[in-house]
């Protein structure tokens, strides 16, 4: 079956092409330590002014391994892996309950360059997370509680009421 959604585009998506031109990567000019390496390149993307250079496609499973990809921020990257924020009903939350492994992608366009990661992950402790969360301005702690991420709502204004009262409800602060 064919199916198409929409109106077809106006340019031949084929005949799309770029001329990639990057330095050779060499085996010999790879750091052992993929952290380093990772954190090497990622010091380069920000350095070139990259713009969000911690976005991140994350990939999950379902159970069933069927698979979910969305854009996150990395939120910080040491020895024991990468650390990435979500509320804990959203999908990607409850795909990674039922099955904890996950990819990241990393694509800094400018640089010519992608990063992938592959791996298991467990949540970080609570302390943490709450550190992070507090960390946030204040509008984006209330949108945080406000949205029920992954859930159809009944519309904007609910989500909108519901923010104006958290907001009365802490107004001090």
């Amino acid at each position: 079956m064919c199916v198409r959604i929409g109106k077809a585009p106006s340019v031949e998506i084929s005949s799309l092409r770029e001329n990639y031109i990057s330095p050779e990567l060499l085996e010999s000019q790879v750091m052992s330590d993929p952290f380093d390496q990772f954190l090497k390149w990622f010091d380069e993307a920000v350095t070139a002014g990259l713009r969000e250079p911690n976005a991140m496609a994350l990939t999950t499973a379902n159970k069933e391994g069927k698979p979910s990809s969305r854009m996150v921020l990395l939120k910080g990257v040491d020895k024991q892996g990468f650390v990435w924020y979500t509320n804990y009903g959203s999908r990607k939350a409850h795909d990674l309950c039922e099955n904890p492994n996950a990819a990241l992608l990393f694509y800094w366009n400018e640089m010519n360059r992608q990063v992938r990661v592959e791996g298991s992950v467990e949540k970080v402790p609570e302390a943490e997370s709450d550190k992070y969360f507090h960390s946030r301005p204040r509008g984006s702690q209330l949108g945080a509680i406000v949205s029920k991420q992954s859930t159809v709502i009944a519309g904007r204004e609910v989500l909108q009421q519901d923010y104006k009262k958290l907001e009365q409800k802490y107004s001090d602060g």
